[in-house]
């Protein structure tokens, strides 16, 4: 499903105009993104948590040489999984 086809199921299932969906579900990303990017966590009960998670320094290897390469430490977006979402996609 992409955000689309999101944004038409939601619009179907509260009868909202899809393009009041498109934009309240717009600013929900922004808000998330915005969030994230301060350090803070965004906490939906039930559903999960969005998090920036440090990724340490490392060494890898070029695939196409098999030379070492180093690769720099970086802040990643994350997201854990909620105990009632893990139960509905267990089913």
């Amino acid at each position: 499903m992409n955000k689309e086809e999101l944004v038409k199921e939601i619009a179907k299932k509260t009868r909202m105009a899809q393009k009041q969906v498109a934009e309240i579900l717009g600013l929900t990303i922004e808000t998330i993104e915005k969030t994230v990017s301060k350090g803070k966590k965004v906490t939906l009960v039930g559903f999960g948590t969005f998090e920036a998670r440090k990724r340490a320094a490392r060494t890898g290897r070029n695939p196409q040489t098999g030379a070492v390469i180093k690769i720099a430490a970086k802040t990643v977006p994350a997201f854990s999984a909620g105990k009632k979402f893990k139960e509905v996609v267990a089913k």
